[in-house]
């Protein structure tokens, strides 16, 4: 029906007729505005822009707004600057420009080509996003995702229970997704780039005394899985990840020479690095009888195998042990503290460590009270070598003033 549109007609008589299921009130003058009303919203409607694509020529219904959002004059007001753009050539399809703009579930598709090529976390990814961020990203285009819903996504994972380390693990996830996005030029700038990560103090340490230490050691040396114990006796005296042991062939130890390499594929940054092999590791690695037999330094006497994990075998033995929250991470954490209180210096410990950067190294350098208080008192004296000598109140007695 075509009609003059104002303002009273939109706000008292937007009716669909009885027995339509919707009616297009269009506006006089061509300029093809139109108000749909549908049977079943009685009373208001949405505003649209009739015209016909540069690209294709077919009709197109441009949405411009709801009648409860936006009133004629503004309606009216859009209508003549799409027509302007349109006149100079600049006009686009917007709901067509909108499907060109991939979801989030597409993006993640792509990105994890590139995770599973250069990440051997990437089935961790995988689930993670599965987990928290599908539900609540995964159906949007990259360009509908705000810092404000980000944010406030973020904060529920801690109201849901999650512990604020775990959340930051999906805020970064998310915000490495939309990194990709933004070096692709899928995106011009990071949603998530602004908000911030609750970034707790998380270190956890486990530094066991003398009379803990002996005791640990003297389970490990009594355990009746010795394959098991052997593995952590050389976790203990070398500061190796247990991932990096559990992959050790007999061809990477040159007992000889008392080095092991660990491989590049073996090691968490993926550097080759050599580990000097000290006696208590070297009575660890004589012991064994796999030598000759097997490619794998340790195997399982039950599946003939190598090992993959030693998770429940290790939460065995912590609590036969008595030693309930000692992690096996702590066993690393252990020699570096030792190296450490025996004054050697950080950048030999990174080296050790195979890590990467001196920073990290640095979450290892825990010194114990008494190193600290040996260090201490090694400047006291230096202070008190360089004192002048003072006659002190029962040397002047008797003296002459």
């Amino acid at each position: 029906m075509i009609i003059k549109l104002t303002a009273d007609f939109i706000a008292n008589q937007l009716q669909c007729p009885e027995g339509q299921r919707r009616i297009e009130y269009v506006d006089k003058g061509g300029t093809g505005l139109y108000v749909e009303v549908r049977a079943t919203s009685q009373g208001r409607g949405t505003f649209y822009w009739r015209t016909r694509s540069p690209e294709t020529g077919k009709t197109i219904h441009q949405k411009l707004g709801h009648t409860t959002d936006i009133d004629l004059e503004t309606a009216r007001e859009k209508v003549r600057q799409l027509r302007a753009k349109q006149t100079l050539g600049l006009y686009r399809d917007e709901r067509k420009a909108k499907r060109a703009v991939p979801t989030l579930e597409e993006v993640f598709l792509e990105y994890m080509k590139e995770a599973k090529v250069h990440n051997r976390g990437w089935k961790k990814k995988r689930q993670m996003y599965d987990l928290r961020i599908k539900a609540a990203f995964g159906h949007k285009r990259i360009t509908e995702i705000k810092r404000a819903e980000v944010r406030s996504w973020h904060v529920s994972l801690r109201e849901d229970g999650l512990s604020p380390a775990y959340s930051d693990r999906f805020l970064s996830l998310l915000r490495n997704m939309l990194n990709y996005c933004v070096s692709t030029e899928l995106l011009a700038s990071n949603p998530a780039a602004g908000v911030k990560p609750f970034n707790p103090d998380n270190r956890v340490e486990h530094y066991l005394g003398q009379d803990e230490l002996k005791r640990l050691l003297t389970a490990l040396n009594t355990w009746n899985n010795r394959t098991v114990a052997q593995i952590l006796l050389l976790a203990a005296s070398t500061g190796m990840r247990i991932g990096e042991i559990l992959k050790l062939k007999w061809s990477e130890v040159d007992l000889e020479h008392k080095i092991l390499t660990v491989a590049a594929s073996s090691s968490k940054n993926k550097r080759l690095r050599t580990v000097p092999i000290n006696e208590t590791a070297l009575e660890v690695l004589s012991k064994l009888d796999t030598r000759g037999q097997y490619e794998s330094v340790f195997i399982n006497k039950r599946t003939k195998r190598a090992y993959i994990t030693i998770s429940k075998q290790w939460d065995k033995f912590r609590k036969e042990a008595g030693f309930p929250h000692l992690r096996i991470h702590d066993l690393r954490h252990q020699f570096a503290s030792m190296l450490i209180n025996q004054g050697v210096s950080l950048i030999t410990v990174k080296e050790l460590l195979g890590h990467a950067q001196v920073a990290t190294t640095e979450r290892y350098s825990h010194l114990t009270i008494d190193s600290m208080a040996n260090a201490s008192g090694r400047v006291s004296n230096i202070l008190n070598g360089a004192m002048p000598v003072t006659t002190t109140e029962s040397e002047t007695v008797g003296r002459d003033v």
